[in-house]
């Protein structure tokens, strides 16, 4: 039995990682901070490890006195990392010293894996052709214009030039599913009636189902190559009015009011925003850093040498991945209406 340790498994995809790992028969365990929520990691086979990733030496402690003297872990998934932050250094400490710290703890303790898959993003790789429209591929070399973007290849920097260590990369699209907040921010406005984009340009979009994702890891780490960096994607793209479609379908057929916002009204409310993030010490999804991926006209991407590799297929449609996405919502709705229903009927 294959031993997982999934770093950062915590959240919306975490949980999905640790579910696919205990599908498949594996000794799973599940690195996380002592303040994360374990809500999507309720499985009694799950084990956890407690880290402190601001110190290395701590983190090999605590990695030591989790196992048995003399063994480790087979394969590391560092799923860790931020998507936004309040203060754009964050980015940088999130995603980049913590998985150096990572490294280093691993080497301190002489628990470095056999495999490490590291998340990464499309966005590390920055803006592609948007003249032609023409597909991120897995050579193209990394130009990021983001801060987020800049953080990931950092990151990446480090398991490239970490001697003796075999890792993979994943540069994952767009990732939705069940109980993940950013695309559901886009189907709830939707369900009332509004769809909201910025620019008047062609936007192709791409997208992957969240258990998809999950089961790419494993099919990765049984059969793909180490030393190699791969795009996970569905394999289409999609305009932001078949997406409009897709998800008004999934909601019953409602009737949608298209908004386009031009790009400087975008940028301006992006701006206004951060700052009244800030202002509530609380990271806004919205955000000048966000700005930049959200007026990016091209994420068309190719996952051909993932399919070639280790037999990548992308099992859920956009419009399968959304109909599953939206009845989670819904389910969630109905939790949500039901408890406060209870709630009132308790105060009477």
């Amino acid at each position: 039995m294959k031993r997982v340790l999934i770093i950062g498994a915590g959240g919306f995809i975490g949980g999905f990682i640790a579910e696919e790992s205990l599908r498949r028969g594996y000794d799973t365990w599940c690195g996380v901070r002592p303040s994360t929520s374990r809500r999507f990691l309720s499985d009694p086979r799950l084990h956890f490890v407690e880290l402190d990733y601001d110190s290395p030496s701590a983190m090999a402690r605590q990695l030591r006195g989790a196992l048995p003297e003399g063994e480790k872990w087979d394969w590391i998934v560092y799923n860790l990392g931020a998507t936004k932050v309040m203060v754009y250094s964050d980015f940088n400490r999130i995603n980049y010293q913590y998985l150096r710290h990572t490294i280093e703890a691993l080497e301190t303790a002489a628990m470095m894996p056999a495999r490490f898959l590291y998340m990464s993003s499309l966005s590390a790789l920055g803006p592609c052709d948007e003249k032609n429209y023409e597909p991120y591929r897995a050579g193209m070399i990394p130009c990021p214009d983001t801060r987020y973007g800049t953080s990931k290849i950092k990151a990446e920097t480090v398991l490239e030039t970490t001697p003796g260590l075999d890792w993979i990369i994943f540069r994952p699209t767009g990732v939705y599913g069940p109980h993940e907040q950013d695309y559901l921010m886009m189907v709830k406005c939707i369900d009332r009636h509004w769809d909201f984009g910025i620019g008047f340009r062609k936007q192709l979009l791409t997208f992957i189902y969240v258990e998809d994702l999950a089961t790419a890891i494993f099919d990765a780490l049984e059969r793909g190559k180490t030393g190699k960096k791969y795009i996970i994607s569905e394999p289409r793209a999609y305009t932001q009015k078949e997406f409009r479609r897709i998800v008004s379908d999934a909601l019953g057929g409602k009737w949608v009011i298209p908004v386009r916002l031009p790009l400087w009204m975008a940028k301006a409310a992006s701006v206004v925003a951060e700052k009244y993030g800030v202002f509530k010490m609380k990271p806004s999804t919205l955000n000048t850093d966000k700005y930049k991926i959200m007026k990016q006209r091209n994420w068309n991407a190719d996952p051909s040498e993932a399919q070639a590799d280790f037999g990548f297929v992308a099992r859920h449609s956009l419009p399968e991945g959304i109909r599953l996405t939206v009845e989670a919502y819904r389910r969630d709705v109905e939790i949500a209406r039901a408890a406060k229903k209870a709630g009132k009927g308790g105060k009477e």
